[in-house]
């Protein structure tokens, strides 16, 4: 896999999954979401996960740390944007609110910088 590829993955997956935070509080704010609970909670669903799992990486990459840390992080926030999600369209919105300032909040982060990290290590080799 080259490396151009892999960096313009990574570009748009961190703009993509950025675009969340917005979409929650949209749900959360409404009360619903054009989103499914369990479309969300998949993380090869978004063209993102589509790729992190399909075919077009290679072994050494997969077996990787920086790739098996993405995979980790990237599914952790799925979960928790499903979670906040959950908790948006069923009428809870103090919790969703909580959730999306809190643990939503510091996954987002977390993927963010493993995702510029891991295009730095790219962008260097």
């Amino acid at each position: 896999m080259s490396n151009e590829n892999l960096i313009n993955q990574i570009n748009n997956a961190i703009g993509a999954h950025g675009s969340w935070k917005i979409k929650l509080r949209t749900a959360v704010n409404k009360g619903n979401s054009e989103h499914s609970v369990e479309d969300v909670r998949c993380d090869d669903k978004c063209a993102f996960g589509k790729w992190l799992h399909g075919t077009d990486i290679d072994g050494p990459t997969r077996a990787g740390a920086p790739y098996n840390v993405i995979k980790r992080l990237h599914a952790e926030f799925h979960i928790c944007a499903a979670d906040v999600l959950e908790m948006a369209t069923t009428g809870n919105t103090p919790g969703a609110t909580a959730l999306l300032d809190g643990d939503f909040a510091a996954r987002s982060e977390k993927l963010v910088r493993g995702l510029r990290k891991w295009k730095g290590e790219a962008a260097a080799s």
